[in-house]
């Protein structure tokens, strides 16, 4: 008895207390939707149709109802709490800005007044690869070399000082690609005592550039490098910025030094390093860089904007499609408080951009589905060029907008083919003429918005490609384009390496197995700091059954919202059915949105049916969302914690890596 109550902990409990309550809240709704007062029955026996013998037809023209003065209230309010959450401690703004190039060979001299002990460094990569041979010497004459002791298979063990005489340069030093815009540490086995610097660097990739160095002297303590240098240097004015330990807030992590790094290049008007996916997303996240400077606020802030930005687009597109203030409410909160939707919006890669841009592209696309058939052309025209214009900017971010694209190309021909069915009818029972005009007309707009107009945004966006070359031309960036879809194809095809939390579509849809971006156990005593990305499980398995019910009412009651939202989650997953390449849980990032509006669609049909104690669960789901959400935020910005936390309340699943 004992060992079987050893399992009862907190990790087990919690997650089937969840459980519990999501399977109570779907048996009550569907007792609701089955019941005598379900709203498929009470319209069907309003106008005297058998229930059994109804066979409705889909479509998705309906009313798009309007936002109201509370729904301005209740936007504010959701965005400002997000954002309130996403922006805390976001990053540092004071990092180095000034750099030392080091793309020749030619060594950087410095002379310190007066010979100091100096027993660890921390310096500071910038753009380039490469190493650096550091030599340190107290008289000028001899000179002490920093070389790496390795291991039998190569790996960096620890680092020493050693007599440089008679011996190559090390070159021990990395600036590896994994190391840029970060700090690094390094303590060697011996002290070594220093009046004269001397660094030469080899440049694997050029520019070669260091940010900041920091000495350290034998007490441990930082030397004032400003009071002991003869003559400024790069190296050593911006000494004000080095942090007391090298941390996620002054540093990149994960992607970031693909994404963070290709942005500064841009700005820079350098060649990209990342060509794996398309520009554009690299390009909006550069304008945080141009505003803020290169520093871990700069690289994330468009991603954190933009990941606010969302909630009142959604709220907007939740109250269009359903009507109801308490339905957009409860479904933005579960979009606002899911751990994923933080998380991807506080790193600074280009996830962000794409959901933004599926998310506005399906808004607007329904604004046009739901106008009713006979709409002239010119009233229609302006959502189908926004919707275009969202896709084509969307895509020129990610590839995996294409995805969405081609759920909102079925959406958009299903509703074509809705609205000629619906056509209205002279009182002969024929079709209006005007149909045949209006047919033409969408169709060769359509080819505009959704071919056309993101093909040019397409190519446009590689022109900082062939601005960098030297050919800033539109024939550069339309070769620099086609050569790159080879690459990104092939490279993307090629992705097959192992690695410790790749995870699968179905391992995503029950949030089996979170990446995890961040883990730093040096924070304090007990403590660490970690963040993965995955999903808060009111939304990702609530979600899930809200999904299931989606696809049962649509056909029970031919009901095309469902059908939507049905389709718009399925174009986001259903091609990772088929992709062999190694997968993350924040490919799911898109079609989590979709289960939130799946969830609101649940809620929806609660509030109109449940009498109006009962409707206090679906309020209280959301509520619960964001307790779950408060519970975890430590786990999603990386706050040091204490480990029993982590370990005894936050780790419900042994494959949670938190």
């Amino acid at each position: 008895m004992a060992n079987y109550l050893s399992y009862l902990s907190p990790t087990l409990l919690l997650p089937l207390a969840l459980l519990t309550v999501l399977l109570f809240f779907f048996v009550h709704y569907w007792q609701l939707a089955l019941g005598p007062k379900s709203i498929h029955e009470r319209i069907l026996r309003h106008n005297g149709t058998p229930v059994e013998r109804h066979r409705g037809k889909f479509t998705f023209a309906g009313t798009c109802h309007p936002m109201e003065r509370l729904d301005l209230v209740w936007v504010l309010v959701l965005t400002a709490v997000y954002a309130a959450t996403a922006f805390f401690q976001l990053g540092s703004l004071r990092n180095p800005q000034s750099f030392q190039d080091f793309s020749t060979r030619q060594p950087v001299e410095l002379t310190l007044s007066q010979p100091v002990i100096v027993s660890k460094l921390m310096y500071y990569p910038g753009l380039g690869t490469g190493d650096y041979n550091v030599e340190l010497s107290a008289d000028g004459q001899h000179w002490s070399t920093l070389w790496a002791r390795k291991d039998e298979n190569g790996g960096v063990t620890g680092y020493y000082w050693a007599d440089a005489q008679g011996y190559d340069p090390s070159y021990a030093l990395p600036q590896h690609y994994v190391d840029l815009f970060k700090w690094l540490e390094i303590t060697p086995e011996n002290a070594i005592e220093v009046q004269f610097i001397r660094i030469t660097g080899r440049a694997d990739r050029t520019p070669m550039e260091l940010g900041e160095l920091a000495l350290y002297g034998q007490d441990g303590g930082r030397l004032d490098m400003g009071a002991l240098l003869a003559e400024p240097s790069p190296l050593f004015d911006e000494q004000d910025t080095v942090p007391e330990a090298p941390y996620w807030t002054n540093s990149t992590y994960f992607d970031e030094i693909y994404h963070a790094r290709t942005a500064y290049e841009h700005v820079r008007g350098a060649a990209p390093y990342e060509i794996s996916h398309p520009p554009l997303g690299k390009l909006i996240l550069s304008i945080g860089i141009q505003l803020f400077g290169m520093t871990p606020f700069g690289w994330r802030f468009m991603g954190v904007l933009f990941g606010v930005l969302m909630l009142p687009v959604l709220y907007v597109f939740l109250k269009n499609l359903f009507g109801r203030t308490g339905t957009a409410v409860c479904g933005t909160a579960f979009f606002a408080f899911d751990f994923m939707h933080l998380t991807q919006t506080r790193i600074a890669t280009i996830d962000t951009y794409g959901v933004f841009f599926i998310l506005l592209m399906y808004w607007l696309m329904y604004r046009y589905l739901a106008l009713p058939a006979g709409t002239s052309f010119a009233k229609g025209a302006v959502w189908l060029f926004l919707s275009g214009l969202a896709w084509g900017v969307g895509t020129a971010s990610k590839w995996t907008v294409i995805y969405g694209g081609a759920g909102l190309a079925l959406l958009y021909f299903l509703g074509l083919w809705f609205k000629i069915r619906d056509w209205p009818r002279d009182n002969e029972g024929n079709r209006r003429e005007r149909l045949g005009p209006w047919l033409w007309k969408t169709l060769a707009f359509s080819v505009l918005c959704f071919v056309l107009i993101p093909a040019c945004i397409y190519v446009l966006s590689y022109l900082p490609y062939a601005a960098a070359k030297g050919t800033p031309s539109l024939s550069a960036a339309f070769q620099e384009m086609w050569d790159n879809q080879l690459y990104m194809f092939n490279y993307h095809k090629g992705v097959h390496d192992v690695h410790p939390y790749e995870s699968r579509w179905y391992q995503w849809v029950v949030d089996a197995r979170p990446i995890l971006y961040y883990l730093n156990y040096n924070v304090g005593p007990n403590l660490k700091s970690a963040f993965a990305a995955f999903s808060n499980p009111v939304v990702c398995w609530g979600g899930l059954l809200a999904v299931l019910s989606v696809a049962v009412q649509g056909v029970r009651r031919r009901c095309g919202k469902a059908l939507f939202i049905l389709i718009a989650y399925l174009a986001q997953l259903a091609p990772w059915f088929f992709i062999t390449r190694t997968t993350f849980a924040y490919h799911y990032f898109p079609s989590i949105l979709f289960l939130c509006v799946a969830l609101a669609y649940v809620c929806n049909d609660f509030l109109e049916l449940a009498p109006p104690r009962a409707r206090r669960e679906v309020y209280s789901l959301a509520v619960l969302a964001a307790v779950v959400y408060g519970a975890f935020y430590p786990v999603l910005t990386g706050l040091a914690v204490p480990r029993w936390y982590t370990t005894n309340v936050l780790q419900w699943l042994p494959s949670w890596p938190l």
